[in-house]
């Protein structure tokens, strides 16, 4: 019953805000446009009583020049007298601006009134703005990632050119497995704007791990694109470097572990394991172990932590740091992450895609200080 009082509750006090805001408007309107007299009154008796005491003053003279007799003169005092006496009965004039002031405060009325009863029809003041509730990235920020995504998904199919939605919801698709899904969003985004390195390899890791292991022909064509492209994007050539390592191709390999390593600026947490897979290529044969799969991974991501915490990136890098680690089931180092992210991104609007990611994955907010 307390809830039901307080939704009821919230209406009313809305309500009474705008009636009384729209009355005050009204009244200081109002009186901003009202005439004013300024001793009107006061005037015009003046004026009468002294046009009065004249007629007085030329009845008596006429009677002491004797153009009157006695009894003309009582006539004429007494005309005056009567004149008087209708001067005060008659009701004052109304003021000029009278009819002026009433279609004033008529036309407010019928403002206010309008104005009151168009938004009781379209107005909800009991639920929240919605012009940016629409916004994908702001859906993406709900607490259910599910809901989030399936409110884009529903966006998309009345807005299928949308961008930002299909940037949005790609990399969510990706947290959830729907790895078939993630690919198909890349595909979009490309699409709709201009392939970049970096694209072309997030719809190859996409395709990849839908793979199961299997590799895929289009995300090799994608990560030699994104090779071709961008004579310094190492993502890209460290993926195909570990691609042709278990396709046995370890010529290819080689080159492109060594390429890697050639644009290393040399402080790298991921170098020890590309020179490791440069070492095996180079001698024909010796496969690649788990662990020194996952050895790669985890120089790749410490790289990118290293650059982030160093320099600062942006909130899309930071995601991506979360999320490998939360891939690589490093929950401490995924909190770290996003305490830090946080911090370099102290508004929610900006990490509506990271917040989604963290929380949907039990991280917490400033988990740092509980």
């Amino acid at each position: 019953m307390p809830r039901l009082a307080d939704k009821r509750l919230g209406p009313m006090i809305f309500w009474s805000i705008a009636i009384a805001v729209t009355a005050i408007a009204c009244a200081a309107l109002f009186y901003a446009a009202a005439g004013r007299t300024v001793n009107a009154t006061t005037g015009e008796m003046a004026d009468q009583n002294r046009h009065f005491r004249l007629a007085l003053d030329a009845i008596e003279a006429d009677e002491r020049s004797g153009k009157l007799d006695a009894s003309q003169a009582l006539a004429a005092k007494g005309e005056l007298a009567r004149e008087i006496l209708r001067d005060k009965a008659a009701p004052d004039p109304a003021p000029a601006r009278s009819f002026g002031q009433l279609q004033l405060l008529s036309g407010l009325a019928i403002t206010a009134a309008l104005s009151l009863a168009l938004y009781a029809f379209l107005g909800r003041p009991d639920l929240p703005a919605q012009p940016l509730a629409d916004r994908p990235e702001l859906v993406a920020q709900s607490l259910d990632l599910d809901d989030a995504v399936a409110r884009i998904e529903a966006r998309l199919i009345e807005a299928p050119d949308d961008l930002r939605g299909w940037q949005v919801i790609a990399p969510a698709y990706l947290e959830m497995g729907r790895f078939a899904d993630a690919a198909e969003a890349y595909r979009r985004v490309m699409a709709l704007s201009a392939p970049s390195a970096d694209l072309r390899t997030d719809l190859a890791e996409a395709l990849l791990l839908d793979a199961n292991g299997a590799g895929s022909d289009e995300a090799m064509d994608q990560l030699e694109q994104a090779v071709a492209a961008d004579a310094g994007h190492v993502r890209s050539r460290l993926y195909l470097a570990a691609e042709f390592m278990r396709l046995g191709r370890y010529d290819q390999a080689q080159t492109y572990w060594q390429q890697a390593i050639n644009l290393a600026q040399g402080n790298e947490s991921w170098l020890p394991a590309a020179r490791q897979g440069l070492a095996v290529a180079a001698n024909d044969g010796v496969d690649t172990t788990a662990a020194d799969q996952a050895e790669m991974i985890q120089g790749m991501v410490g790289g990118l932590a290293d650059r982030l915490y160093a320099e600062g990136g942006s909130v899309e890098e930071w995601s991506q740091l979360v999320r490998s680690y939360l891939v690589l089931n490093d929950r401490d180092n995924a909190q770290r992450a996003y305490d830090a992210a946080v911090i370099a991104y102290p508004a929610a609007f900006d990490r509506g895609e990271l917040d989604t990611l963290a929380l949907d994955a039990g991280l917490t907010l400033n988990g740092d200080d509980q």
